[in-house]
């Protein structure tokens, strides 16, 4: 076939489970491009994380965003281990690139896939799906702040960590929510803050919220303080479409989402640059899970997933519907790992999701 795209991936396993779910995704990536005969990929690897950081002080390659910076896409397992604090491995690799990289949208689908048990009590789970849209730059994850005050003596230390909050940060993710809305059925975004309590940042994302819905009539919109919709999370999922929310609300709530879909380890997510000039990151929800690493047993279905939003994010959105078509069937199936009821290894999962995509292409 003439035509074909080529990618060129920089794959980042991590820690823990991280090697392992990161081939799996590979692999359906890899059937997909020879069974689609669309597209080519290439992946370049780079082994920073924990072990990384153990033996060269530091997570990643001093010039690591400059040797990824004309990729087409990063794939990235997890990071995390327990003899590295979690605020090194976190600012030292993830947090790194997403800031060096302005990857200032994370997109956190929740879907209830068929034959997991969720945990939420509502009759009609299968049709509940709804999409988290995080702004991933700034906010409360800002990283300025200190522990200057040492001096007042023992036990009179004080920490300062102030939020940031733009105007422009605020107005491009909050568009990109509205964005995304106009391609759903249903077209909705609610707002999460806690401006009653947070009068300056969020009472500024409030105004901006507002300003930007005038530019969608066609949208419904709510808004919501951040305790109100934890609850609603629970009482009335079936009002949720797209919710728009800071760097740590959003992280939060789309956490409770994905538990009360059956696990963590079903959820994708992808960490966004649209404007241009630097590549976007895919990566499950999920930790590094040091203490499941190696026994095979790791579920597969998020980083499966994230490949999923990296394709459609690379144009292939026929490849990526496949994929998530594929993995709701596998899931009707009965065959799960552990986390969410079952008894099939990493692999097995992986192949069920690969052989459902064959079945497809097979009946074309």
């Amino acid at each position: 076939m003439e035509n074909k795209q080529h990618f060129k991936l920089a794959v980042i396993p991590g820690d823990g489970i991280g090697e392992e779910v990161i081939q799996e995704g590979l692999r359906v990536v890899d059937h997909l491009s020879k069974t689609s005969n669309k597209f080519t990929f290439e992946s370049d690897y780079f082994p920073w994380g924990c072990e990384y950081y153990l033996e060269h002080g530091k997570m990643m390659d001093e010039d690591g965003l400059e040797r990824i910076k004309d990729h087409d896409a990063i794939y990235f397992g997890a990071v995390g281990y327990p003899t590295v604090p979690d605020h090194i491995s976190l600012w030292g690799l993830r947090l790194a690139i997403c800031q060096g990289f302005d990857q200032w949208a994370n997109i956190r689908p929740v879907e209830f896939l068929p034959g997991v048990e969720g945990k939420l009590n509502h009759p009609e789970k299968e049709k509940l799906n709804w999409v988290l849209v995080r702004e991933n730059t700034e906010g409360e994850y800002s990283g300025i702040g200190g522990r200057n005050f040492a001096g007042r003596g023992p036990g009179k230390e004080v920490a300062v960590q102030s939020s940031v909050f733009t105007e422009e940060g605020c107005e491009r993710v909050i568009r990109h929510a509205f964005d995304l809305a106009m391609k759903r059925d249903r077209k909705k975004v609610t707002s999460v803050t806690k401006s009653n309590a947070q009068q300056y940042g969020m009472v500024l994302w409030d105004e901006v919220f507002k300003r930007v819905s005038r530019d969608y009539p066609e949208v419904e919109t709510d808004q919501w303080l951040v305790d109100a919709m934890a609850a609603r999370f629970v009482l009335h999922p079936e009002e949720l479409e797209v919710v728009v929310a800071s760097n740590l609300h959003a992280d939060i709530l789309s956490d409770l989402g994905s538990a009360l879909a059956g696990s963590l380890g079903i959820a994708p997510s992808a960490n966004i640059h649209l404007d241009g000039g630097f590549p976007s990151m895919f990566e499950s929800v999920h930790g590094s899970a040091p203490d499941i690493a190696g026994q095979g047993i790791a579920n597969p279905i998020g980083t499966i997933g994230s490949a999923a939003l990296m394709l459609e994010h690379l144009g292939l959105k026929q490849e990526a519907d496949l994929i998530n078509e594929a993995i709701r069937a596998t899931t009707k199936d009965g065959i799960l790992t552990a986390d969410i009821g079952g008894t099939s290894s990493t692999r097995e999962v992986t192949d069920a999701i690969i052989s459902h995509i064959s079945s497809k292409y097979a009946n074309v």
